[in-house]
């Protein structure tokens, strides 16, 4: 398992609405991406959360626009006349994550958008990892799904995993119930997260988590006091999910709670 790594051109304008002011930007691939900056307010590990639950989404077949690793340039910053933009780009140098960036998308609204009304498999996908992931940034007021060429395509997880802002408990954490599901906006369309459950969990092996944890560049990781070496982080992050897909699944149970109470 492998990501691409591009280097950064050109700053093209900022995505205001997102709460970490995530930009549009160039790179040297000739391509156009959505970076997520380490220097904004979660730090790296919101680059870690959208990392691992953006490749176990792809790993799933549940689409995800490409991500790629971007080499930023603090000298990007210099022509940038918003100081809050000119110190985000600095204090985010190096190392960081973007998702390629899909032209003419949509967002999708749960009133109007309706391409998964006749596929419950796909929206019970979409539960499913959410859930999994803790993923508490898919309701109705901001879905985080878009529509591009007639198809639902997932983006920022950057609030996934919120068990690694406090690594006390970590593995009694994993079994979190996740009771945010209940406000998932595509759940009363997950009519079948029994049979996604079955599929997901054989299909998520050791071997293929392990293979997107060891994505997760070392500068990002390093920074928790409970563990002496980058190895020890990483290796804790693989133990969390592990632990997380033993069964019985609470998470699922807890989603199919909240669906029978709709």
């Amino acid at each position: 398992m492998h990501l691409r790594t591009v280097q950064a051109t050109r700053y093209v304008t900022p995505l205001r609405e997102g709460g970490s002011l995530p930009a549009i930007v160039e790179a040297d691939d000739d391509g156009t991406y959505v970076l997520k900056f380490r220097g904004a307010g979660q730090g790296a590990r919101a680059l870690i959360a959208e990392l691992l639950a953006g490749e176990i989404a792809r790993t799933l077949g549940i689409r995800m626009p490409e991500l790629v690793f971007v080499e930023l340039d603090p000298v990007l910053g210099r022509t940038e006349p918003d100081s809050e933009i000119q110190h985000l780009i600095k204090s985010s140098a190096g190392l960081n994550l973007a998702l390629d960036y899909l032209p003419g998308s949509i967002n999708y609204d749960p009133l109007l958008s309706r391409p998964v009304t006749k596929n419950p498999d796909l929206a019970s996908s979409i539960v499913w990892l959410d859930a999994f992931c803790t993923n508490v940034d898919r309701t109705a007021r901001n879905t985080n799904l878009l529509i591009w060429h007639r198809e639902l395509w997932l983006i920022d997880h950057g609030a996934a995993f919120y068990f690694h802002h406090s690594w006390n408990d970590y593995l009694a954490r994993s079994e979190d119930r996740f009771a945010p599901i209940k406000d998932h906006v595509l759940l009363p369309l997950a009519s079948r997260l029994d049979e996604v459950d079955e599929v997901f969990s054989a299909c998520l092996m050791l071997e293929v988590l392990s293979q997107i944890v060891d994505l997760i560049p070392d500068s990002w990781l390093g920074d928790v006091e409970q563990f002496a070496t980058v190895e020890e982080h990483r290796a804790a992050y693989l133990a969390y999910l592990m632990q997380r897909l033993k069964a019985p699944h609470a998470f699922l149970e807890e989603a199919q709670n909240a669906r029978a109470q709709l």
